[in-house]
């Protein structure tokens, strides 16, 4: 199974031997990738509609590899029991609908090792939810992919790092793979803001939320440049 860059970088955060359950599975990619390298010995793939999950049954069966990947219709986490996976991964999904997910997932959290994660937008609120509930980022990567950005990470259970507001937002440089790619991120980023804060003028910036906002998150990319090498 060939896989896109991003799907390429989200299975290599994938540990080694672990069973794994892909939640929002879609077309199943990436487990059948990790079976047929026989990275993963197991996975659960899962989806919320009927449609996409067909979809990768087909694939699954096409590939011979319905004994080793099951398929369940599932709202989040809420068809994963205890002890069925080690790893979990949510990918392509907006960040608040992460942390529902996530929040959803008590029942079999405890007994996972690891969570990769790549939300769509809101990164803060994911990275903040892991950090209240138990759970330390260990890894973080930045995918360049068709012009379009995708920030990554790996977290697994134990004591969170006290994280700043940028770091909130755009990760800790320590934990990046890929730390050109997440200049380049950031430089593009910073330059959308700016355009967008010219545009609004002077009066608008200091009466408007939106205009305070951006130049709240222009002053955060410029900390975290400011300490790239």
């Amino acid at each position: 199974m060939k896989l896109s860059k991003r799907m390429q970088r989200l299975a290599s955060l994938v540990t080694e031997g672990n069973r794994l359950a892909d939640v929002g599975t879609d077309h199943g990619y990436i487990p059948i990738a990790l079976v047929q390298e026989g990275k993963i010995p197991h996975a659960i793939a899962m989806d919320v509609n009927a449609g996409p999950l067909s979809r990768a049954i087909e694939h699954i069966r096409e590939s011979g590899l319905s004994t080793y990947i099951e398929t369940r219709q599932s709202d989040g986490l809420a068809g994963l029991l205890p002890k069925e996976a080690d790893t979990v991964l949510i990918a392509g999904m907006g960040g608040m609908l992460t942390v529902r997910i996530l929040e959803g997932g008590g029942h079999c959290l405890g007994t996972v090792k690891e969570l990769i994660l790549q939300p769509q937008s809101d990164i803060q609120e994911v990275r903040r939810w892991l950090g209240l509930h138990g759970f330390q980022i260990v890894a973080e990567d930045v995918v360049c992919e068709e012009g379009k950005y995708y920030p990554m990470m790996r977290s697994v259970p134990g004591p969170a790092d006290q994280l700043s507001e940028a770091e909130l937002h755009y990760g800790k440089l320590g934990l990046q793979r890929s730390p050109e790619v997440l200049f380049c991120w950031l430089g593009e980023k910073l330059a959308g803001y700016e355009k967008i804060l010219d545009a609004l003028g002077k009066k608008e910036k200091s009466v408007s939320w939106r205009g305070a906002e951006l130049e709240r998150q222009t002053a955060l990319i410029r900390q975290i440049l400011a300490k790239l090498p």
